[in-house]
């Protein structure tokens, strides 16, 4: 596996596998061949059937240009579900020419070129490394920490303070979203304390899904997030860490960061042996593994065994398992930011259930991500960021939802 520092990607919304990576592809190649007169970019399947919404030409064409985008929208059932063609000229003449794949969390793969980014990671099962830090005596922050080596402190710490501006930020900002929807801002509304409301403070379930709101509407509108472990899910796991951090003062920011390192090494263990992207397995690829993420990182703020964090995880990826990716219209709007908010709490939920029914569980979190990966690979192609099925399909802008 890769490091964690890989996994949290600190940049601009809305998708880092729809802007993040085209991006970080476009500049390699620039930087490779920098006195090109100019490219041709051709986007395939997933990236160009949502890439508009996604805002796909614009990340490419700000790192990129003179270029020229070119979205195909029927279906390459032999290419990624996000694949890039990047050819570059000079005087007429064809110079280069990559096919590149964006793979979620912002990481591109040039086809036919080996992996640059060493793995550093000896173990690659959540079995393996629990019984390696039993026989040594660890925990699995222990563990995280021994591996990344000297630094990863303080890049945590960076991590934590750009999702903690992130919420800051959401919980403040009001208006509208950008694109097509005008989906109004919902975070302060939920954050806000009414003045006529007899209930003196805002319920668990408010503030956490205002928390998760505030950092996905940031994301919607192009603002600094953390990959967690991509855009599309980056509001879950931040707004649980800072509403258990607010709460609770045995949730120090050395918790915090500990927390941090073991939903990084949970994100780490499904990016590496099934998926993270949208566009491969569906929504049960970002939002369940955001929330397996989050509930570990819950059961490690308050010193729960490993079988513990385990059983967190793998019952927050289970209940999430076929959830389709259908956003409407392509933006990163509906259902994306809801979902965010339901799952933080059914992270905060799964953490309450494995406290208490652990010795009892048959389901390893190893097969429940083998499970979902096999899952995604079934799911029909409509229902995986391509917004050709599911609410993406039936939504209408002029539906009267206020009917009664």
């Amino acid at each position: 596996m890769l490091s964690i520092r890989s996994l949290y990607q600190v940049g601009y919304g809305p998708s880092s596998s729809h802007t993040m990576g085209p991006a970080k592809a476009v500049k390699i190649i620039k930087d490779q061949v920098p006195d090109l007169d100019y490219y041709e970019i051709t986007l395939y399947n997933s990236l160009a059937l949502t890439g508009k919404g996604h805002l796909t030409e614009e990340a490419i064409k700000e790192s990129l240009s003179p270029c020229q985008v070119t979205f195909l929208t029927s279906i390459d059932v032999h290419k990624h579900p996000n694949t890039l063609m990047i050819r570059g000229f000079k005087e007429n003449h064809l110079i280069i020419e990559k096919e590149v794949q964006s793979v979620g969390g912002g990481r591109v793969i040039f086809v036919g070129e080996e992996e640059k980014e060493p793995s550093i990671y000896p173990l690659n099962t959540f079995k393996e490394i629990k019984n390696y830090c039993r026989t040594h005596h660890m925990t699995l922050a222990d563990y995280v920490y021994l591996i990344e080596g000297e630094g990863f402190d303080e890049f945590l710490e960076s991590i934590w303070e750009t999702m903690k501006t992130s919420i800051i930020n959401g919980i403040s900002t009001r208006g509208t979203l950008p694109g097509p929807l005008k989906m109004k801002r919902k975070a302060p509304d939920l954050y806000s304390r009414d003045a006529e409301q007899e209930v003196p403070e805002i319920t668990e379930n408010r503030l956490v899904s205002s928390y998760a709101f505030a950092v996905s509407e940031e994301n919607a509108s192009g603002g600094i997030i953390v990959t967690a472990p991509t855009c599309g899910a980056c509001g879950v796991l931040p707004s649980v860490l800072y509403y258990m951090h607010e709460k609770h003062q045995v949730v120090t920011k050395e918790r915090i960061l500990r927390g941090l390192a073991v939903a990084g090494l949970i994100g780490n263990l499904i990016k590496h042996n099934a998926s993270i992207s949208g566009a491969v397995a569906g929504c049960q690829a970002e939002i369940g593994s955001a929330c397996a993420m989050a509930a570990a990182a819950h059961a490690t703020l308050f010193n729960l065994s490993m079988d513990q964090v385990e059983y967190a995880a793998e019952i927050a990826i289970e209940h999430h398992l076929g959830l389709t990716c259908d956003p409407v219209n392509g933006y990163v709007q509906i259902p994306c930011i809801e979902r965010n908010a339901v799952a933080a709490l059914r992270a905060i939920d799964a953490c309450g259930l494995a406290y208490f029914l652990t010795d009892s569980r048959k389901i390893s979190f190893d097969m429940v991500v083998q499970t979902m990966y096999q899952t995604g690979l079934d799911m029909h192609s409509s229902y995986k960021e391509t917004s050709q099925g599911g609410l993406a399909q039936y939504y209408k802008e002029d539906d009267d939802v206020n009917c009664w």
